[in-house]
């Protein structure tokens, strides 16, 4: 297989390989093209939770990207678990170095087990300063509650959330409706002049671990390799699906899903 892109990944790596770094890895592996990785914490977790998580420095977050990226110049850059203002700060200023446009950011805050990944004074500058230089951003209901601090109980509420987040200077947002207890999950797209809602079956599953993290890398890969930014985002919600319902049912919490599912990728992925 020809590689077809060069993704730049920025996020926290997973021990039990569901999630995080590992996820976005095999995502952009199994999708065809080629990843580079900045690493921004260490987390021991396993299917059931999060047992510790040790912060990188900053200065070596820095210097993962710029180094990376003066060698190998990525087409497209994924973003995901941030945890400190220091952090943010340091990927901001890499950002402001590489000039690349095509920017995901999964704003991840919580764990599938519910432990908080991220401060309250790393959220506020997350929203005041990162979105704003995002293509888009993925976050999930919780995430999005965060955001825009309103409750999010139906379709009309998350495109109130996602439209509030473009006001807040992002450009484009995927609000993901996983969380809403709909017999489809619907994730809704929203621009400053375009709504679009992508419905999916729900599998009646607990092996959703890594699933944000996947669909943000599924996103940006897709994007890296031309497609425009809504239809990367319909052919990203498609792979996951795929991923969920050939889940390997490893582990006794939430387990991992099948990253390589699209190693037999079909006409819809074309």
């Amino acid at each position: 297989m020809k590689l077809k892109s060069k993704i730049l990944i920025i996020a926290g790596s997973d021990s039990s390989g569901g999630a995080g770094i590992q996820a976005d890895i095999k995502t952009v592996t199994a999708l065809g093209s080629y990843a580079m990785t900045a690493i921004t914490a260490v987390t021991s977790q396993n299917t059931n939770g999060v047992k510790s998580i040790v912060s990188i420095n900053p200065k070596e977050i820095y210097n993962q990207i710029i180094f990376t990226s003066k060698d190998i110049k990525p087409n497209a850059i994924k973003i995901g678990m941030l945890h400190s203002t220091k952090v943010i700060e340091s990927v901001i200023k890499s950002l402001n170095f590489i000039k690349e446009k095509k920017i995901i950011l999964d704003p991840v805050m919580v764990a599938k087990g519910g432990t908080k990944l991220i401060n309250n004074s790393a959220i506020k500058l997350l929203k005041s300063k990162l979105i704003k230089k995002a293509m888009l951003i993925t976050p999930n209901i919780p995430e999005a509650e965060i955001l825009t601090k309103t409750k999010i109980k139906t379709k009309e509420d998350m495109i109130f959330a996602a439209n509030k987040l473009i006001e807040s200077g992002a450009k484009n947002v995927l609000i993901k409706g996983g969380h809403l207890k709909f017999e489809t999950v619907q994730d809704i797209f929203v621009s400053k002049s375009d709504i679009k809602v992508f419905k999916s079956k729900r599998y009646k599953t607990k092996n959703t671990h890594g699933t944000g993290c996947t669909l943000s890398s599924a996103i940006t890969t897709f994007l890296s390799c031309g497609k425009p930014i809504k239809k990367a985002c319909e052919l990203g919600i498609k792979y996951v699906n795929s991923a969920i319902s050939t889940n390997p049912k490893y582990g006794k919490g939430h387990g991992p899903i099948n990253h390589l599912y699209s190693m037999n990728l079909d006409k819809r992925f074309k």
